[in-house]
């Protein structure tokens, strides 16, 4: 018999290669389905079985209910998923996984090489980034059953093993030894679907059946909580209440099934004779069951996180709302999110311009105040934005994803200078309040009609960057023509109000200040616009 080292070395090779096949077949199909992936997730109801359905769909594609966990804690954190949406989602995410278990339950291992060399032929010469990432696919699902075939074949001789058969002997007569083994392996590894994967090569080696198999499956879903729980330190208590629900769902259902370990056994027994396509049907049967049997009482699930973790969470008011860090495991979908953020910090800039024009006509110094704290959060968010851009550059991204996160740095900078020019406003507001200064008819005439084209503008910009409207944004074009043109023509006949002697040459400077500030603000709305077109036209 091989020594146990060269064993062990040859299962930790094996082990390497199904990690990392998994790994590249995920971040493939992540960024193959991209636009896809966004969809569903922006289906999120408080319709439970949606939920369920959502969680399924993403674990399945991105390969991992630990990333998909993960995810919604992040989304939780930012505000913009509630307790029971995210629990749906965290069962869901606990069906999806199982579709790994299923794949590698089929004995591929021998025709893996051949996925193996069509993935990396189509890698290596592929020019479209959408055909490299179907070689991605190809390349990691060959690798992954080629990791499995090393992991089987370095099993084998541990059959024959006198100490290999009394530990198996162990686990197999105390189902608690088999459940702790299952979670110590996955919460190491990280991974339930990587200790599934050692439990079929183990089976396919002929050292297990199913009895010793099961309460190690159970403990895999306790183990992968690890890393949700892992990922809401640091996070706010809704964020450490849905790492906390998807903890108690999955320890409670392995409860709820202790009693059953035999009867289970025997239901995956009478469709299959195979011990790893048992295997792989329990993980699944467990997970389906246990989320129908829990899901009708999630409401009491979430009384009791409640109850463990007190308190609700009041979103801080200058802070992110969309984006946060644990999204970075999904780059798809934290590019999704930072554009909600850039929007979100958008409409704030465009409501700033609104309550700095009320407050310069009607003099009102609350509005003022208002404006400048609307302008602190603008600043923050610009800050955190670009911050999460930097991040999100550094991932894995299609082409086209990556070109528009490259823009959207541009697109903050013109929204944060709008905020700025906004700001001006209502400092030259603030300046008329103080100076008691007055205009004519005529003059506020003038301004309101330069104004509502500024608006008009700001929200042309606004409405094709959330819509990817190619058409609407080049309608700009005509708006910044009557911008530019109402600047001149305002600017020459409030000149001549100065000669005449009809206003004095301060309150005539706080007009020029203003009408030059809103045209500054169409030049910057016409930046967010041409961004628009540059990535999205065809």
């Amino acid at each position: 018999m091989e020594s146990t080292l060269i064993i062990i070395i040859k299962l930790m090779g094996g082990l390497g290669l199904f990690i990392y096949g998994m790994k590249l077949m995920g971040d493939g199909l992540e960024n193959a389905a991209g636009e896809g992936l966004k969809k569903i997730l922006e289906k999120i109801t408080s319709n439970p079985i949606m939920s369920v359905t959502v969680g399924a769909a993403v674990a399945a594609v991105i390969q991992s209910s630990s990333a998909t966990t993960v995810m919604v804690v992040g989304f939780v954190n930012a505000g913009v998923m509630n307790l029971a949406q995210a629990t749906g989602i965290i069962m869901g995410a606990n069906i999806g996984t199982t579709i790994t278990a299923q794949l590698v339950s089929f004995k591929l291992d021998q025709i893996a090489p051949l996925f193996v060399f069509a993935g990396a032929v189509m890698v290596m010469f592929a020019r479209g980034k959408k055909r490299k990432e179907i070689g991605n696919i190809v390349l990691g699902f060959g690798i992954l059953f080629t990791g499995m075939g090393v992991m089987s074949t370095s099993m084998t001789p541990l059959t024959t093993s006198p100490v290999f058969e009394q530990l198996i002997i162990a686990i197999g007569d105390n189902w608690f030894i088999g459940i702790i083994t299952g979670a110590v392996i996955t919460a190491v590894l990280q991974s339930s679907s990587a200790t599934t994967g050692i439990l079929v090569a183990v089976a396919t080696a002929g050292a297990i059946d199913i009895k010793i198999a099961l309460p190690i499956i159970f403990g895999c879903n306790i183990g992968t909580c690890v890393t949700a729980l892992i990922a809401s330190v640091g996070a706010n208590k809704n964020g450490k209440k849905a790492a906390a629900i998807h903890l108690i769902f999955n320890i409670v259902g392995t409860i709820i099934f202790i009693p059953f370990l035999g009867v289970l056994g025997d239901f995956v027994g009478s469709f299959s004779g195979s011990v790893t396509r048992q295997i792989a049907n329990a993980h699944t049967v467990f997970n389906i069951a246990n989320t129908m049997i829990m899901l009708p009482f999630s409401k009491y699930l979430i009384m009791v996180v409640n109850k463990i973790i007190p308190g609700e969470d009041e979103f801080e008011k200058i802070a992110p709302k969309y984006i946060d860090d644990r999204l970075l495991e999904t780059p798809v979908i934290a590019a999704g999110q930072v554009i909600k953020e850039t929007i979100r910090m958008a409409n704030k800039a465009k409501r700033n311009l609104e309550l700095s024009m009320n407050a310069f006509t009607s003099e009102d110094e609350k509005l003022v105040k208002k404006v400048y704290e609307n302008e602190e959060l603008i600043n923050v968010l610009e800050q955190a934005i670009t911050t999460f851009l930097v991040k999100l550059s550094k991932c894995d991204l299609s082409d086209k994803e990556a070109g528009i996160i490259a823009s959207t740095f541009h697109v903050i900078m013109d929204i944060e200078r709008i905020g700025d020019h906004a700001e001006n406003i209502a400092e030259l507001a603030e300046q008329k309040i103080n100076k008691k200064l007055t205009y004519s008819a005529g003059a506020i005439e003038d301004l309101y009609e330069i104004y509502n084209y500024t608006m008009t503008a700001l929200q042309v910009a606004i409405e094709s960057y959330s819509n990817r409207d190619c058409e609407k944004a080049r309608s700009i074009d005509s708006i910044e023509a009557r911008i530019d043109a109402a600047h001149r023509k305002f600017r020459e006949k409030h000149i001549k109000r100065l000669y005449d002697g009809k206003c004095n040459a301060y309150s005539g400077a706080i007009f020029l200040d203003l009408i030059i500030n809103l045209e500054r603000i169409g030049d910057h709305s016409t930046n967010i616009a041409e961004s628009v077109i540059e990535n999205y036209s065809n």
